[in-house]
């Protein structure tokens, strides 16, 4: 089936599913819903909506609409530099506040954060990120590797900011659907716990895309979440049966790897570090993106935030 883009005009729900990457971002204003047990029915993909965050609860349901989006892969593989490896599984949640009139969407993470990431393990460990070596600290270092615990290298995707730049367009087309800025933590013992592929002040700033036209599906459901496709009051869209990815983010230097850094430049050497834009790779296999709001929010204006709020809640199991 073709996407397509189904819109309620001002007043009500004017939405199209959409799509983003799954990589957990910059804390948001207090108050972010947690869900304390699995969603029912139809909010089950939403368990991190921070349906209680400021902006989402003042959302009017007409110059303001509330959202919430979540997008998951089960695997995929990025190359960094001459470095590629396997993702594990992303799951990115996030509100959004929709603005009809411009035509313009504000992206509103979770407290504690948009992403939810597997870790991957780098292929070779310590041993085939930097050794052999001539270089003295460097050769110390791989004299100590002398078993697989102090040669594993654990990489996960982490937070250096809140996303931006969404679009519900490019989520059922083309383009870039979300600004993801993202540090690559790398993890062994003798790299330290501070040691990562991007900063807060330079990251690895991600831009995906759909790989391919994914299939839409419609479903309406009860506040609570109980299925309901003639009456429900509210309504949500999945977006499933593409990959995801990107392959026109730069990649900075590694820091804080080793003692007083020591061993960061290191992994600049053997990964290739920067990388320039080209160079790189993303790509997240077997996307599902979902989209859910209210399906006539301007019916219970200036309160669609709320409702969505207290739907939200009355699903928790």
């Amino acid at each position: 089936m073709r996407p397509a883009t189904k819109t309620w005009t001002k007043g009500a729900f004017a939405v199209a599913a959409s799509a983003a990457l799954v990589m957990p971002l910059a804390a948001t204003p207090a108050g972010a819903a947690t869900a304390a047990a699995p969603l029912n029915g139809g909010w089950a993909p939403f368990d991190r909506c921070p349906v209680d965050a400021p902006a989402m609860l003042a959302a009017d349901g007409d110059t303001n609409v509330p959202l919430c989006v979540t997008s998951v892969s089960p695997n995929g593989s990025i190359k960094l530099g001459n470095t590629t490896a396997t993702t594990g599984s992303t799951n990115m949640q996030f509100g959004v506040i929709q603005h009809p009139a411009e035509g313009t969407y504000t992206v509103v993470p979770p407290a504690a954060g948009s992403l939810v990431s597997g870790e991957t393990t780098i292929p070779g460990g310590l041993l085939g990120i930097m050794c052999p070596s001539n270089i003295p600290v460097v050769s110390a270092v791989c004299g100590q590797i002398t078993n697989a615990t102090l040669n594993k290298v654990t990489a996960t995707v982490v937070s250096a900011g809140a996303p931006t730049e969404f679009s519900l367009v490019a989520g059922i087309t083309s383009g870039p659907i979300v600004r993801l800025p993202v540090r690559i933590h790398l993890e062994n013992p003798l790299l330290g716990s501070n040691c990562y592929i991007g900063t807060n002040s330079a990251p690895v700033v991600l831009r995906p895309g759909n790989a391919s036209a994914p299939t839409l599906g419609v479903n309406r459901f009860d506040g609570d979440g109980t299925a309901n496709q003639d009456e429900g009051s509210m309504i949500g869209f999945a977006l499933t049966g593409a990959a995801q990815g990107d392959s026109t983010f730069a990649v900075p230097k590694a820091t804080g790897c080793g003692l007083a850094g020591l061993l960061s430049w290191a992994i600049d050497l053997k990964v290739g570090l920067p990388a320039a834009s080209g160079s790189n790779k993303l790509v997240l296999n077997d996307a599902k993106t979902y989209t859910a709001g209210l399906t006539a929010p301007g019916l219970v204006t200036p309160n669609a935030g709320k409702v969505l709020s207290d739907n939200w809640h009355s699903a928790v199991n």
